[in-house]
């Protein structure tokens, strides 16, 4: 069973800057994709970024725009999203999520884990 727990959501200004973690409870987790996903009220679930497994390559939703930095430490079994330059329409809950597989998918309805999501709200 894989256990995911986010943690660095919070309350920040137009421009500012929030980082999330995502710790993982899972055997080999390098075996793993890793995926930020967020929530708006009222709006599905969309693909933010996500990270393939040994290799670590990124892939970036286009709304990023060079704001966002995935990153994965397999020692520690965490995985980050570092987010600057965050807009109003940044917010929402923000899901870690893992699927065993090397290739990073950007639908939600592939991934097998998901944590209980994290808050981030940006104010204008």
């Amino acid at each position: 069973q894989v256990q995911l727990v986010e943690s660095g959501g919070g309350l920040v200004q137009a421009g500012g800057s929030l980082r999330l973690s995502c710790a993982a409870s899972v055997r080999a987790f390098s075996t793993y994709a890793m995926g930020w996903f967020r929530q708006a009220p009222g709006k599905e679930r969309e693909f933010v970024a996500g990270v393939a497994g040994s290799v670590g390559g990124a892939s970036y939703a286009n709304f990023v725009q060079g704001r966002f930095t995935i990153s994965r430490d397999n020692a520690e079994n965490t995985v980050h999203l570092q987010m600057n330059i965050l807009k109003p329409d940044d917010t929402g809950v923000y899901y870690c999520a893992a699927v065993r597989q090397i290739g990073v998918p950007t639908s939600p309805r592939f991934y097998s884990y998901w944590g209980q999501g994290a808050q981030v709200t940006v104010s204008s």
